[in-house]
């Protein structure tokens, strides 16, 4: 099912930054840990990023680490991703996901039960 909406996508030389959200627009986003994966043409979808509720809690991909950054704000429902450095490599769809439990912020997807449709990232070198 679909309960979240992404956004910020789009295209970027290698070098730029792009920051995307993600809203939960009917869903407590309090009651909420967050996360973002994606998926390159060819391959499975792979974790990025997750954040707990309080968002003091974050965990990151190897691939992403000291590039990207993941970060919410509760009185807007709102989850951002902040992506430095980009490289080709990150080109994907972007996908945020959410889960109900409170708790530690989950790194596989079998952790989250809401997602969203994705956001297009593509980097050129």
């Amino acid at each position: 099912q679909v309960d979240l909406v992404e956004s910020g996508g789009g295209l970027v030389q290698a070098g730029g930054s792009l920051r995307l959200s993600c809203v939960a627009p009917e869903l407590s986003f309090n009651i909420y840990a967050m996360g973002w994966f994606r998926q390159a043409p060819g391959k499975e979808r792979e974790f990025v990023a997750s954040i707990n509720w309080s968002g003091r809690d974050t965990y990151y991909a190897d691939s992403v680490k000291d590039r990207f950054t993941i970060s919410r704000d509760n009185a807007k429902s709102t989850v951002y991703l902040q992506m430095n450095s980009l490289e080709p490599e990150d080109t994907a769809v972007y996908y945020c996901a959410g889960t109900p439990k409170k708790g530690t912020a989950p790194v596989e997807e079998f952790g989250f039960n809401y997602w969203g449709m994705g956001t297009q990232v593509t980097v050129s070198s």
